[in-house]
């Protein structure tokens, strides 16, 4: 096992991110002896802080989130500096360039440098230039950007920020983070696609009826009604999580399982991605808006009445869409994704219905008759289900759906600290497979912003509203009518 020597740079190191999340993903590296004890972290914020300070915080993060003997807390948190900065002062960049030094002296660290963004994203491209122009990516060793999502508001924003920070780190320096790419389940789904025989020869428009892809939570805007106004769920889950899957679901099989490779045959996918624009929107897509309701028996609130929150937005918390890959192997088949707040379960699941059989010798009992279906759980539960038709026992014949079951022992986890713990150290070790590439940002942007123009262009009128406790509004439903299909339940064992 290879063990990367570092010194990690976390911009925020104060906020909420880093204690939840950066800390204890760190912290299980180094336990679990993937991490060198040749490493250095170097947290940089605005407050006045101390060594001492950032070394009580990071002790009390990784007390509160991670389980089991946690007996080498102090040697770990020794390693943690802290530096009070200014994003815009030349001489605070001087001042960690020499604090990095001295680090990389102390700890025989050979020049290693990962510069992460656990911070506003209007400060990225201002620190990218500033670490250039001041000499702290001059290194005889490595220098990796990790960047944290939102990348931009749409295209021409994420363009500009791209073209800032492409002045000081290349392409290949560049890791930008995608929580859902560091799931277990999700990466899974090369696995589950290249290593069975019964899949990959089915993978296709011969055989596969609809994919659908549905990620919903219970938890409404919380006390991100301000980001949230200016997000809305299409740019806050389609734009990145649901085609970042969409990709990995649809795409060919890579050459070879190498970064390049595996983005390459992703990107086809999004470049293949019908684009949906002017009236075309609303036959394909559906935005939605969560009203008052019950979630766990307990009464919530409409969005509109959440904090921070205009009390007439017509800002979408639900995105039902209908997506066309026209390739050769997916045209036709139309891929439906849907994700939203304040809906009936936390849930990410992927459902692949398989086609009827053109000549059924049970047909005369189809009322009785289950699709086969493939449905990849990513979470809560993390696993696998295959949806057969058996014989119903007894006399009197029939058939009877049998669920075939394989669960991980994952955790209950959306961004849990395992997907980022897996993405820091795949950035360790300079492996950017699961991380997006500009060409997948270019591509999704331009995808979304299509739909987005319409929406805004529309904003009178109002998005379909739904209960909170729901899932969603009706009017998704029909999306799928059309060509005959149904939105399958997401429940733990249920079948309709």
């Amino acid at each position: 096992m290879e063990k990367p020597s570092t010194v990690i740079v976390i911009f925020g190191a104060t906020g909420d991110l880093a204690k939840r999340k950066l800390y204890p993903s760190i912290y299980n590296l180094y336990k679990k002896g993937q991490l060198s004890k040749k490493f250095a972290v170097v947290g940089v914020a605005r407050r006045a802080w101390t060594n001492e300070i950032i070394r009580e915080n990071v002790s009390a993060s990784i007390k509160s989130e991670v389980e089991g003997d946690i007996s080498d807390l102090d040697e770990f948190s020794n390693h943690f500096y802290y530096l009070p900065f200014d994003v815009t002062s030349k001489s605070s960049y001087h001042d960690l360039d020499n604090l990095i030094n001295s680090l990389e002296d102390e700890y025989d660290i050979q020049g290693n440098r990962i510069f992460y963004m656990a911070m506003a994203p209007e400060f990225f491209g201002t620190i990218a230039l500033n670490l250039k122009t001041e000499g702290v990516t001059n290194t005889k060793g490595w220098t990796r950007l990790v960047i944290e999502k939102p990348f931009g508001h749409n295209y021409d924003s994420a363009k500009k920020l791209n073209d800032e920070i492409r002045e000081a780190f290349t392409e290949d320096e560049i890791y930008r983070i995608d929580h859902y790419l560091g799931k277990e389940m999700v990466q899974n789904i090369e696995v589950i696609r290249f290593a069975n025989a019964i899949f990959e020869p089915l993978w296709n428009n011969r055989y596969i009826s609809n994919v659908q892809i549905t990620s919903s939570e219970t938890l409404g805007v919380e006390d991100r009604g301000g980001y949230y106004e200016n997000s809305g769920a299409l740019r806050d889950m389609v734009q990145n999580h649901m085609l970042q899957m969409v990709s990995l679901l649809a795409m060919d099989p890579p050459i070879r399982l190498t970064t390049d490779e595996i983005r390459s045959e992703k990107i086809k996918v999004l470049r293949a991605l019908r684009t949906i624009k002017g009236d075309k929107v609303e036959k394909y897509f559906v935005r939605g808006q969560y009203g008052p309701g019950k979630i766990n028996n307990n009464e919530v609130p409409g969005y509109r009445s959440e904090d921070k929150v205009n009390p007439d937005s017509n800002t979408e918390t639900f995105v039902a869409g209908k997506l066309m890959i026209d390739n050769h192997r997916w045209a036709g088949v139309p891929f439906y994704i849907r994700t939203g707040k304040r809906m009936k379960e936390k849930s990410t699941k992927i459902v692949i219905q398989f086609k009827e059989l053109p000549m059924n010798l049970y047909y005369k009992n189809k009322e009785t008759l289950h699709s086969n279906l493939l449905i990849i759980h990513i979470q809560p539960d993390e696993g696998i289900s295959l949806t057969l038709n058996g014989k119903k026992l007894g006399p009197t014949g029939g058939t009877v759906p049998v669920r075939l079951d394989y669960r991980n022992d994952g955790i209950d986890g959306f961004n849990t600290p395992e997907a980022y713990e897996r993405l820091l150290y795949d950035c360790m070790l300079g492996d950017a497979t699961n991380f997006a590439h500009w060409d997948e940002l270019d591509l999704s942007w331009n995808f979304i912003d299509a739909i987005s123009e319409v929406w805004e262009k529309k904003s009178k009128k109002e998005p379909f509203l739904y209960p909170s406790g729901t899932m969603g509004p009706n009017e998704s439903e029909d999306l799928l009518q059309e060509n005959g299909h149904k939105w399958w339940p997401i429940t733990k064992y249920e079948l309709e």
